[in-house]
This record gives C-alpha cells, sequence and structure tokens, in this order.
C-alpha cells in the first residue's frame, strides 16, 4: 500500500449485501476519498444498486456521518440502506 491510498472495511447490508453476496469487502480508495465515493463505487460496480443511492445512510466506525466525510486508512464504512420490516 502506498501513502497516496488507503484501505476501509465496507460492511454490506440488505441491498448491497444481496448485490455483493457477502457481508464485507476491504477495498483501496485514493487518499481524501469521501465516504459518499465509497457508496458511488459500489453503484458502478452494481448498477441496480443506483435506485438507493440517494436513501442510504453512511456510518464510520460505528458513527453515523454526513456523505463528505473523509476516510482514514483502515476505516470501517457502513452503507445502510433502507430496510422494511416484515
Amino acid at each position: 500500500m502506498s501513502q497516496f491510498t488507503i484501505t476501509v472495511n465496507v460492511k454490506l447490508f440488505a441491498a448491497y449485501q444481496e448485490a455483493y453476496g457477502v457481508s464485507e469487502l476491504i477495498l483501496e480508495f485514493p487518499y481524501g476519498t469521501t465516504v459518499s465515493a465509497v457508496c458511488d463505487r459500489l453503484i458502478a460496480e452494481h448498477p441496480e444498486l443506483n435506485q438507493w443511492r440517494d436513501i442510504t445512510r453512511f456510518g464510520i466506525n460505528l458513527i453515523f456521518v454526513e456523505p463528505d466525510s473523509l476516510l482514514q486508512d483502515g476505516d470501517e464504512v457502513v452503507l445502510i440502506p433502507p430496510v422494511s420490516g416484515g
């Protein structure tokens, strides 16, 4: 890993987990990446997730954050789409 990239652990829930078939991903991003850019990357890889873009909440290290929050190396990122009750 270079000094220009960070590695984050992305926890997937609901629609995101269904799209990827796993509960977490380890991803590298450029230094200075925002948490919303993680969402953008997942949607680029799985366009069917686009319907959740504007209503997904973001968490970093178990704290809800704004979409423009910057990531640090080693952060745990959570993307939480709305979950319907059963």
